[in-house]
């Protein structure tokens, strides 16, 4: 090789070795750029491009080189992520994602509860904002009650208020809209809505499931006559949930869940139903029952007629 020749190649290998360092460095030096996040983060399905690229989209500081970065590391999972810090260089934050599982807390609905006994123990036990929560149920959810179905939940530390409320939300719409298309084709919420209110009544009313088409078959009986319904739980909403009906709150209740005063449905849904108040509220059992009553074993005597129903008011008592 000729002397040129030598010397061209020597000057091509240190040109070739300062672009390595000079990579390195900024390689380096990315790597340890702080990440600012929140301490959740949900992880969307796809493939590692798309996960960065939406992460981008969200205000994260990531670039394509990232991609590249997390094929050395693995895929991160889907899904809510706990992080633990607000603030991480690159790496970690990398790390972070295809490492770190969920947190998850378990929070239940019991069926009949009102939102606002559920949003005060939602806020007490995950730490948040129970004026939030409200604000953020009612911007997704097209009932004023009952639009989280009555269930057991999982959701990860640290989720706040909005990203809790959509995904609650969310997830009933989607067993609801299932439920309604299987029985009636479609799901109108004007139309579900009806239901979730009378759901909500047997909700409160019935003893137990078995009871529960007797009692959607009272109340679709009584609206049939044009009787009110008179029925103690449908003022049972809000705030009053576990607060025993007397004749004093009858009286001063103007509230349309008075269906001693008020003629029809309340306008809305009291809580939370399940699905056998679902079911229920749909399918009432074929009787010409008008009336119920409390007996000493707990459970209820159902009756065509006033007289009859006198007798189990002496018979309870």
């Amino acid at each position: 090789m000729s002397v040129s020749r030598k010397a061209t190649w020597r000057t091509w290998m240190v040109w070739a070795e300062n672009i390595a360092v000079v990579l390195i460095i900024a390689f380096a030096f990315y790597t340890t750029i702080p990440v600012r996040t929140t301490q959740t983060l949900f992880i969307p399905q796809g493939s590692i491009n798309k996960i960065i690229s939406q992460l981008a989209k969200k205000g994260y500081a990531v670039s394509i080189v990232d991609s590249y970065i997390l094929r050395t590391m693995g895929k991160p999972q889907t899904g809510w992520i706990f992080l633990g810090k607000n603030k991480m260089n690159r790496l970690d934050f990398l790390q972070k994602l295809t490492s770190s599982k969920a947190m998850i807390h378990k929070v239940t609905l019991i069926p009949g509860e009102t939102s606002e006994i559920f949003f005060d123990m939602l806020a007490k036990e995950l730490k948040l904002d129970p004026k939030k929560l409200y604000k953020y149920y009612h911007e997704f959810s097209p009932y004023p009650e009952a639009g989280i179905y009555a269930d057991t939940y999982y959701v990860p530390y640290g989720i706040k208020e909005k990203h809790l409320m959509h995904f609650l939300v969310r997830e009933s719409e989607k067993k609801y809209k299932a439920i309604s298309e299987k029985v009636y084709g479609i799901y109108n919420t004007k139309q579900w809505q009806k239901v979730l209110v009378v759901a909500s009544i047997i909700q409160k009313e019935a003893a137990n499931t078995k009871e529960m088409p007797l009692v959607s078959s009272v109340i679709y009986n009584r609206l049939k006559k044009g009787m009110r319904l008179q029925m103690d739980g449908t003022l049972n909403y809000g705030k009053y949930s576990h607060l025993k009906v007397t004749p004093e709150r009858i009286k001063s209740d103007e509230s349309t869940f008075n269906t001693y005063k008020h003629k029809g449905l309340p306008s809305s849904p009291i809580g939370s139903v399940s699905i056998a108040a679902i079911k229920a509220a749909i399918r009432p059992a074929k009787t010409k029952h008008l009336y119920f009553m409390k007996n000493k074993k707990g459970t209820h005597d159902f009756s065509d007629s006033f007289k009859a129903h006198r007798k189990n008011i002496k018979k309870a008592k």
